[in-house]
């Protein structure tokens, strides 16, 4: 008798445990379908409108993707060339499309990042940011390296010259051409080392 009560007991136990939610561990609980990896795959198509290539973050990596843009990619002189290099940097602060975010996509550049006016005797195709290169989150620096590469206007479809803002002494720091390589897209943290320095620009009475 007492056997059959302990059981009877243990039966209405295991009734009220799964009536509050909760279930044995042995048994397989349906937990829908695994989430989706991102596919990285943004739609190109701009609706007939003259477009641009801009650089998002994506896992991992950086990659590419096709944005309508006003601008045309000839030459320009150097005031059209940083209205273009601020409406790139603008693009890359704001929002996503809805096609780009179910991709998977994100962006890494801070927005308080800005284009600033060149110094005098800055080669006409450097870019100066308010923020030295190197002091740049590494996939905010390949995004912006690569959307900037890849304009007519600013880059030559490899690589694209970047300068922060002058120094305390009014000196603007070292510029550098900064390549848009597939190998710094797979690992942006190379982005701060892969550089090459350029001559700063002097001006009068700078020390030698």
């Amino acid at each position: 008798m007492r056997g059959s009560l302990r059981t009877a007991a243990a039966g209405l136990l295991a009734l009220a445990a799964t009536g509050c939610g909760i279930q044995s561990v042995d048994v397989p609980v349906d937990a829908g379908p695994a989430p989706s990896r991102a596919t990285c795959d943004a739609p190109s198509d701009t609706g007939g409108q003259p477009g641009t290539e801009l650089y998002l973050v994506c896992g991992s990596r950086v990659e590419r993707v096709t944005r309508p843009f006003p601008f045309s990619g000839e030459e320009t002189p150097a005031s059209s060339r940083a209205t273009i290099a601020t409406a790139l940097l603008t693009a890359l602060q704001g929002e996503l499309s809805d096609e780009e975010r179910a991709a998977g996509f994100t962006t890494a550049v801070p927005g308080g990042l800005r284009v600033i006016e060149p110094m005098e005797g800055d080669p006409h195709d450097l870019v100066r940011l308010s923020q030295h290169p190197k002091n740049l989150p590494a996939f905010a620096l390949v995004q912006v390296i690569c959307t900037f590469a890849n304009a007519d206007a600013l880059g030559n479809e490899s690589y694209v010259l970047l300068a922060g803002p002058p120094d305390e002494d009014g000196q603007g720091q070292e510029p550098g051409k900064y390549p848009c390589a597939e190998s710094m897209r797979n690992r942006p943290e190379s982005a701060h080392t892969e550089f090459t320095p350029l001559t700063p620009p002097r001006t009068t009475g700078s020390r030698p």
